[in-house]
C-alpha cells in the first residue's frame, strides 16, 4: 500500500492487515486495517500510529510523503496497542514531536514506554491545536471505548477523526465507503458496521449518544469521518451517526434469534418444533449453533433481534460449557432492550435453564418465565409443548417491541 489523500495535504498511511481472523477473541473474517493520519501544514501532524507489526509498513506510507524528521506533532487519540505499539518508532524518526494526549491517555502510556525522552502535552475537551493554516480540535470520549479516549476535529478540512468509534474490522482495497460499496455493496458494509458495534461499543450506547450530541451541539460542519479501524466516511458520513444513534437506542429486528448448543442432540431437536411456533406466530427467525458459529456472529444476531431463546442441555446441573462461555461475553457487553427465554434437554436433573435465567437477571435484560425443559429425547407431545412454547414467545416478542 502507499498513502492515500483524503482531501488536500491530509494522507491515510496506515496498514491492512488482510490476514488476522481473531482479534483479541473476536472473529475477523474480513481482516481489518490499522488507519492513522498524516497532515501537511507549516507543521507537519500524525494522527495515531498503528500496530506494532505494521510500524514499517506505515512508517514507508510516511516516507512517500514527508521526511518523518518534519513531523511535530503526533495526536494520540486512543491507546490500545493496535494504534500506539509503534509510537516509539515513530519517534525514533521524529525525536522533535510533541504528543497530544487525554491526561489518562498519558497515565496508560506511561505503562508502554520511557516518557521522559518525548515532550507531552495533555489535552482535553475544546483544547486546539494551530499548525499555521489548520487548526485541530480535541474532544474527550471516555468510554468510547476506553477511559482515554478522544476524538480530533481538524476544522478547516471538515474531517472528524474518531479513533475507533464508527469503525469496523475490514481490509479492502478501496479506502473508503463508496469504494467499498462499490466493490462489495452497501448492504456487507452495514453488517459489517453492526458487527463492530455489538461486539466491541454495545457497552458504551449512552456514551455515543452524549458525544454524538455533543458534536452536533459543537456546530462542526463534518465532510469525512476517519476512524482508526476499516473504511472512511466520505460519501455520507452523517449515516454513520444515525446508524450508531438507531444502535445505542437499541433499534433491533422483530425477530428471535436461538442460539443454542447441543450434547447428544435431544436440545438439538426441539429447535424445529419451536421455531415452526415462532414462524407461526409471523415473527422471523434464526438459529445459531454456538460450536459451528464463532462467538462474535452469535453476539451480532443477538444484538439484531428483538427476541433471544437461548437453548441449553443440563451437564453436571448447570449449564453447559459452550453456552455458559457465550453468556459471560454476552454480560460483559451489557446488553438492553431485548426478551429473552431459555429452553433445553435434562437427563438425571434439571439446572441449565435455571442457571440461564439467573445470568438473565444478573444482565438485567427482561425475560420470558418460565423456560422449557425436556426430560431426554423431545417425544410427540414434547414436540407439540415445543412448538406453543415458540409461538407464545413470539408473540410476547411483538408486544414487547411495539413498545420501541
Amino acid at each position: 500500500m502507499k498513502a492515500v489523500e483524503l482531501k488536500k495535504d491530509v494522507y491515510w498511511v496506515g496498514a491492512l492487515d488482510w490476514a488476522v481472523r481473531d482479534f483479541h477473541g473476536y472473529e475477523t473474517p474480513r481482516g481489518t486495517s490499522y488507519n492513522n493520519y498524516l497532515v501537511l501544514d507549516d507543521e507537519i501532524t500524525l494522527i495515531d500510529t498503528v500496530k506494532y507489526d505494521f510500524a514499517d509498513i506505515t512508517i514507508k506510507n510516511i516516507i512517500g510523503v514527508v521526511d518523518p524528521a518534519r513531523i511535530k506533532h503526533v495526536i494520540i487519540n486512543h491507546i490500545e496497542n493496535d494504534h500506539v505499539t509503534s509510537l516509539d518508532r515513530v519517534m525514533a524518526l521524529a525525536p522533535d514531536a510533541t504528543i497530544y494526549i487525554s491526561d489518562k491517555g498519558k497515565r496508560g502510556l506511561e505503562r508502554f514506554f520511557d516518557l521522559e525522552k518525548w515532550k507531552i502535552k495533555v489535552v482535553k475537551s475544546g483544547d486546539t491545536l494551530c499548525t499555521g493554516k489548520k487548526t485541530f480540535q480535541f474532544i474527550e470520549t471516555p468510554m468510547l471505548h476506553w477511559p482515554d479516549s478522544m476524538v480530533t476535529y481538524l476544522h478547516e478540512d471538515k474531517i472528524l477523526f474518531t479513533q475507533d468509534a464508527f469503525g469496523q474490522h475490514i481490509a479492502s482495497s478501496g479506502r473508503f465507503d463508496d469504494e467499498f460499496i462499490a466493490e462489495y455493496s452497501e448492504a456487507v458494509l452495514e453488517d459489517a458496521v453492526v458487527d463492530y458495534y455489538a461486539n466491541i461499543l454495545m457497552p458504551f450506547g449512552q456514551m455515543i449518544k452524549m458525544k454524538i450530541a455533543e458534536i452536533e451541539k459543537s456546530g462542526f460542519e463534518i465532510d469525512i469521518v476517519a476512524p482508526d479501524h476499516g473504511i472512511i466516511w466520505r460519501q455520507n458520513p452523517g449515516k454513520v451517526f444515525k446508524t450508531y444513534l438507531d444502535l445505542a437506542n437499541g433499534k433491533a429486528n422483530l425477530s428471535v434469534a436461538v442460539i443454542y448448543d447441543t450434547m447428544w442432540q435431544s436440545t438439538e431437536k426441539m429447535i424445529v418444533p419451536i421455531t415452526e411456533g415462532i414462524r407461526e406466530a409471523g415473527v422471523g427467525v434464526k438459529v445459531i449453533k454456538l460450536r459451528a458459529t464463532p462467538t462474535s456472529i452469535a453476539i451480532k444476531e443477538f444484538w439484531k433481534a428483538r427476541g433471544a431463546l437461548i437453548g441449553s442441555p443440563t451437564l453436571n446441573n448447570i449449564t453447559y460449557p459452550s453456552v455458559a462461555e457465550y453468556l459471560t461475553h454476552l454480560r460483559g457487553l451489557r446488553p438492553k432492550n431485548r426478551l429473552v427465554g431459555a429452553f433445553g434437554s435434562y437427563g438425571w436433573g434439571g439446572g441449565a435453564v435455571k442457571e440461564i435465567y439467573d445470568e438473565f437477571k444478573r444482565m438485567g435484560l427482561d425475560a420470558v418465565d418460565p423456560g422449557l425443559q425436556v426430560l431426554y429425547k423431545p417425544s410427540r407431545k414434547d414436540e407439540e409443548i415445543c412448538f406453543e412454547f415458540g409461538k407464545n414467545f413470539a408473540e410476547k416478542v411483538i408486544e414487547y417491541h411495539n413498545k420501541f
